[in-house]
């Protein structure tokens, strides 16, 4: 079998990932300024890196909001498109070996899939999630680094943005212990200091997104929640989603290649066999 290259085109950024023999080949990130320079750029660049021969590639498989931009086969290989939300569930649950799960896509904003057994299904999704952190961050900190707002965040402190459950009551509340949120800002000042404002940006989205995957969870009772896309790259200290698994007993995890799959799960859904369209 040739090598299967799975690519996630978004808007401006494109994830490539080859698979052969089942093992992943080193996956790659481009930026460019619209989705069909990316997408042109990431492909060139990972078989010129990866020393692959035209010949090599068995399939060339595409996803994400860029792909609807391609209309012919690349270079002339084989060339199929795959559903976004299906490439996110077997993503996801590649080598994780859960076979019930929930998958968050934590991207511009956030998806929800729920995968059971092998059923792959889009449950809905939220408008907040790295786009709203940038945006904010641009209108508040007057940046849009990435970097330079997981740095800041990474050095500040929620004690004096958020209001705690501790900061209203002596006691916890049922289901809710001290350290818990009670308003997200509910105690920011206009002097608070810009790596606190960072983290509270930060922990907003954040906490957004996981208490929609709690919510999102409970109807099937999945108790395992796997989170894939851009904002698992933030570091550990700033995710920090231990409070919500001990409030709600569930786990969340981060795979290996978090950021690639769903570059890594369009590539499976021709070597498994799903649903795709060729191009």
């Amino acid at each position: 079998m040739g090598i299967v290259i799975g690519i996630d085109v978004g808007g401006s950024t494109t994830k490539i990932v080859g698979i052969q023999d089942r093992e992943i080949r080193n996956p790659m990130f481009v930026r460019a300024t619209d989705p069909v320079t990316s997408l042109f750029g990431a492909f060139g660049k990972y078989i010129y890196d990866n020393d692959i021969d035209l010949s090599d590639v068995e399939r060339v498989v595409l996803t994400g909001v860029g792909s609807a931009y391609i209309e012919q086969p690349l270079y002339g290989l084989p060339t199929a498109k795959v559903d976004e939300f299906l490439a996110n569930g077997l993503g996801a649950r590649y080598r994780t070996g859960l076979k019930d799960l929930l998958v968050v896509s934590m991207g511009t904003g956030t998806s929800f899939v729920k995968v059971q057994g092998s059923s792959v299904r889009h449950i809905g999704g939220l408008g907040i999630g790295g786009g709203t952190i940038l945006g904010l961050s641009k209108l508040l900190l007057k940046t849009s680094d990435f970097q330079q707002i997981a740095a800041l965040a990474e050095q500040g402190s929620l004690e004096g943005i958020d209001l705690h459950i501790r900061d209203i009551t002596p006691h916890p509340l049922p289901g809710l212990p001290l350290e818990a949120t009670a308003s997200i800002f509910g105690k920011a000042e206009t002097n608070a200091a810009r790596e606190d404002v960072a983290l509270g940006i930060v922990h907003m989205v954040l906490q957004t997104i996981g208490q929609g995957a709690v919510f999102a969870s409970a109807n099937d009772n999945i108790k395992d929640v796997v989170l894939i896309g851009n904002l698992t790259r933030l570091p550990k200290r700033v995710a920090d989603f231990s409070l919500l698994e001990k409030m709600y007993g569930i786990r969340f995890l981060i795979p290996s290649y978090a950021e690639y799959r769903t570059a890594i799960g369009a590539a499976l859904c021709y070597i498994l066999g799903r649903e795709y369209t060729d191009v």
